[in-house]
């Protein structure tokens, strides 16, 4: 008769099940001499020969050289968000995703701008080509069930479920400090983008208003015949190896681009030059055509005047009055002919009143009556 007395370090299922202590022990031991095995043919594969020249030789020397320059370059970069010294034209403060981006562009850390080239590009083709969202929820359903399978399975073989087993004693929190840096950070990576975008509209830079409106341009028309991964793939391509492109043969292109400025700059003289001169010689023409207009409107004037004198309809003297054979469309009206203004107030006499119906003077003859 089996010994049902049970020890207190025995599970449900050991009492319940007595015959299966032995076989659990068996397995117990059987996985710890594996793990034993397994930690051993590790030390022994790490301690051989081949592994320590490998380990040792020129390969690894030059692989952990290029994985510290690698680290520090991505330091530096990240180092670099910091808030720059200029300014725009008018007089506002620029975010650190100014430095960043400028930083990141330049090819200042090689090795950093080509890893996050290579990761937008892997990130492209692994969004178009793989259902990643497929591959999601495939990995969520199976780690739930996993988790699940394995508390239901320890709770009814150990008495104990493996999640449980497993479960921290305080949940992660993120905490306030770090919600308030993503924020603000996510703050100045928006008003970077805001600010560029004022910034080329507005003209600041005429370069990169001219490059946004190539761009533009092209989309606008690359659009209707290629898909939007490859336009964006192309655009990145191009803001991160333009600048490579400029910073190779910068004194080559800024040469070229010091004469176009000055060709331009002549021949927007030249244009300033030509229109000043038909500007001059329109305001001369206008000036002879109004001389000309007012000589015959003087000599027409003249010959009515004349005729009217002729005809005995006005005198000689009040046609000279009226007008003068000297007067000239410049000086046909002057000053002169106007009253002066009075320069001090008027005073008004109270004590004097005029009649509204004053009698007639003696030189006054009445009407004469119809009879």
């Amino acid at each position: 008769m089996a010994d049902t007395t049970s020890s207190p370090n025995t599970t449900p299922a050991q009492q319940e099940y007595p015959n299966l202590n032995p076989y659990q022990e068996k397995a117990s031991s059987l996985l710890s001499s594996a793990t034993q095995t397994a930690q051993q043919t590790m030390e022994n594969i790490k301690n051989s020969q081949t592994v320590q020249s490998v380990a040792n030789g020129p390969l690894a020397d030059k692989a952990r050289v290029e994985a510290t320059t690698t680290k520090n370059e991505f330091s530096n970069l990240a180092a670099s968000r910091q808030t720059p010294q200029t300014q725009t034209a008018n007089g506002q403060e620029l975010t650190h995703y100014h430095s960043f981006f400028y930083n990141l562009l330049s090819w200042e850390n090689p090795r950093a701008t080509a890893i996050s080239y290579a990761s937008i590009v892997v990130l492209v083709f692994a969004t178009r080509y793989l259902p990643i969202t497929r591959y999601t929820m495939k990995a969520l359903y199976m780690l739930l069930g996993l988790t699940a399978a394995a508390e239901i399975v320890g709770k009814v073989a150990l008495g104990q479920g493996v999640a449980s087993k497993m479960r921290p004693k305080k949940y992660y929190t993120i905490p306030h400090e770090t919600l308030e840096s993503v924020l603000a950070d996510t703050e100045e990576l928006i008003n970077f983008f805001v600010i560029e975008f004022q910034r080329i509209v507005f003209a600041e830079n005429v370069y990169a208003t001219i490059a946004a409106f190539v761009s533009a341009l092209l989309t606008y028309f690359l659009v209707k015949i290629m898909p939007k991964w490859g336009m964006f793939l192309l655009f990145t391509t191009v803001v991160y190896f333009a600048p490579l492109a400029y910073i190779s043969n910068k004194e080559f292109i800024d040469e070229h681009l010091n004469n176009a400025s000055t060709i331009v700059s002549e021949q927007a003289n030249q244009v300033r030059d030509l229109a000043g001169q038909h500007a001059s010689k329109a305001v001369e023409a206008s000036r002879s055509a109004l001389k000309d207009y007012s000589s015959q409107a003087q000599e027409m004037i003249g010959q009515g005047k004349k005729a009217a004198v002729d005809k005995g309809i006005v005198s000689p003297e009040t046609a000279e009055k009226v007008t003068p054979a000297s007067a000239t469309p410049e000086k046909a009206v002057s000053t002169s002919d106007f009253p002066s203004a009075p320069k001090d107030e008027p005073v008004l006499e109270s004590t004097k009143v005029e009649p509204l119906n004053p009698e007639p003077s003696a030189t006054h003859e009445p009407e004469p009556r119809l009879a």
